[in-house]
């Protein structure tokens, strides 16, 4: 395939919102449907591919080993990236000559105070092909503050794009930590801040970005005082690019999600989205990551036992708790565009391994980070605002008075 393993993103772990489950962020995704695992599925293996450190990890010393392993077959590819800081760098390595192991290469070391992703692909000693995801941190100096933030910086992204930032502290003074990061845009529009919490502060407009707008995150948090004795590090100016407007509407009544790019219709796609008992989340949801393959686990999120797809292709990350739009090559074609049988998911027609010219794949290849998706007619409740980046599910009046600044 062409895709690379994992385009753009922030770096968050997967999981699965089905029902309206809302589970912890893991290192498998739990979406799938279509009559239960595809042929052959039962009979895979466990979890092949072994990283550590495990996932979710915090404080991890610059030190310590990063190392990705199987016990049989070989690694196919890993990638290991600094992320959420506004910028992505990977972490160089290379994999051993036996195909099993991959390790840093030339003495290379994580930096302090960062998140990291690893992605992982691999094949088994039958053939069969796998993907893992996880996520770790390193750690930060004591009595310090850093706040992991997204976009990518000089990426070009969606119009829902919401500059969004987590703290690894509690912070007390959100006015403080608020007034001393600044996103501006050009030309110039009114983006105001939003805190989730004491961990959560989301940037956004009233209304979606136009297409062409250059928008600047300055981050001054250096010796900003969060909590009593708790100060900050960052300081750093980042930007990126809107590229153009496309909104896609999913209606679960109708098994159809409309394409529009810059208010035309390009497309109208046969899917299918949540059964009865798993429906999908209303409302609109922003993507977040894109995965060309990646692993959908049941037990990660309490359907125990119903499936583990260890290669569900064209992967579009929406929420944090795990919705995807993803590719689905194990339902029959005629399910597309007449019954919703996921758990949760959006499903398009697929092939296995993932094709270029299938509904699944013409989407993925037309996806920014930052597109949004709005889902109707679905008999589940409107996405939380937090759930990923559904911000846009709020007023502006309701967005302002989030600000601990108004």
């Amino acid at each position: 395939m062409r895709h690379v393993l994992k385009r753009a993103g922030t770096g968050a772990a997967v999981a699965l919102a089905g029902a309206g489950l809302v589970a912890a962020l893991a290192g498998l995704v739990g979406c799938t449907g279509g009559g239960g695992p595809p042929e052959g599925k039962s009979g895979a293996p466990g979890d092949t591919i072994r990283i550590t450190p495990e996932d979710g990890a915090t404080s991890v010393r610059v030190s310590g080993r990063i190392e990705v392993r199987v016990p049989d077959g070989r690694i196919q590819r890993v990638t290991v990236a600094r992320v959420e800081d506004g910028r992505r760098t990977e972490l160089p390595g290379r994999i051993s000559q036996d195909g099993r192991s991959w390790r840093p290469g030339g003495g290379a070391r994580v930096a302090p105070s960062a998140k990291y992703s690893v992605d992982a692909v691999a094949v088994d000693g039958a053939g069969r092909r796998s993907a893992r995801h996880t996520t770790f941190t390193t750690a930060v100096p004591k009595d310090r503050f850093i706040g992991y933030f997204s976009p990518e910086n000089r990426s070009t992204v969606g119009a829902g794009m919401i500059v969004s930032f987590d703290f690894n502290r509690t912070i007390r003074d959100r006015a403080a930590v608020e007034r001393a990061i600044e996103v501006t845009a050009d030309p110039p529009v009114e983006v105001v801040g939003h805190w989730f919490g004491d961990e959560r502060l989301d940037f956004r407009p009233r209304e979606y970005w136009a297409p062409g707008t250059e928008v600047t995150v300055a981050v001054r948090l250096r010796d900003v005082e969060a909590a009593p004795g708790v100060l900050g590090i960052q300081e750093r100016t980042t930007g990126f690019t809107v590229g153009r407007s496309q909104i896609s509407l999913v209606d679960a009544e109708k098994h159809t999600m409309e394409v529009r790019r810059d208010g035309e219709l390009i497309s109208t796609l046969p899917i299918t989205a949540g059964a009865a008992k798993t429906p999908t989340y209303n409302g609109k949801m922003v993507v977040t990551e894109l995965h060309d393959v990646t692993r959908m686990d049941g037990r990660t999120v309490g359907f125990g036992g119903e499936y583990d797809i260890k290669d569900v292709p064209h992967a579009i990350r929406l929420t944090t708790s795990g919705t995807f739009l993803h590719g689905n090559y194990w339902a029959a074609p005629g399910t597309f565009g007449s019954a919703n049988v996921s758990h949760g998911c959006v499903g398009l027609l697929d092939v296995k391994g993932g094709g270029e010219e299938t509904p699944a794949g013409w989407f993925f290849d037309r996806t920014l980070i930052g597109d949004v998706v709005e889902v109707v007619r679905s008999r589940d409740r409107i996405v939380a605002p937090d759930n990923g980046l559904g911000g846009w599910n709020m007023d502006w009046t309701e967005w302002r008075k989030g600000s601990a600044l108004r």
